[in-house]
């Protein structure tokens, strides 16, 4: 299948796709706010294993400021779609959180994601956490 670049130069393969997922991930373990504030866009927004909504500022601010802390994110294998200037990406992941200076036990989650593309890259825009019933 052949996709059409949706800016000139942009690769739309889903291993670029899985790339820029994966050292999202990092930078928000690694804590690096600089890094994951260039691949979320502006009116990026989360909606928590817990079914709250977090907008950009809000999730980014809670990472700087510790009281959102990613101890270890593992993802699995990850399904990639690319549709035009829009990418999803789903996976499962084993997540360890320490929300304000706690430290919970892990837990998996699925993840999906929605990129788009703006300014020429590909941001995130949506983001969604499900936890897993494992009992």
């Amino acid at each position: 299948m052949t996709i059409e670049s949706p800016a000139p130069g942009l690769p739309t393969e889903p291993g670029v796709l899985e790339a820029i997922e994966r050292a999202r991930l990092r930078a928000l373990v690694a804590g690096d706010i600089a890094a994951a504030a260039d691949i979320h866009a502006d009116d990026f927004q989360l909606i928590t294993p817990s079914g709250g909504p977090m907008d950009k500022a809000a999730y980014l601010g809670a990472i700087a400021a510790g009281r959102l802390r990613y101890v270890s994110w593992e993802p699995g294998e990850m399904a990639v779609r690319v549709h035009g200037s829009a990418a999803v990406i789903r996976y499962q992941a084993v997540l360890e959180v320490a929300p304000a200076g706690s430290r919970n036990p892990p837990f998996r989650a699925w993840h999906i994601d929605l990129y788009e593309v703006r300014d020429g890259r590909w941001q995130v825009v949506w983001s969604q956490a499900t936890a897993i019933d494992e009992g």
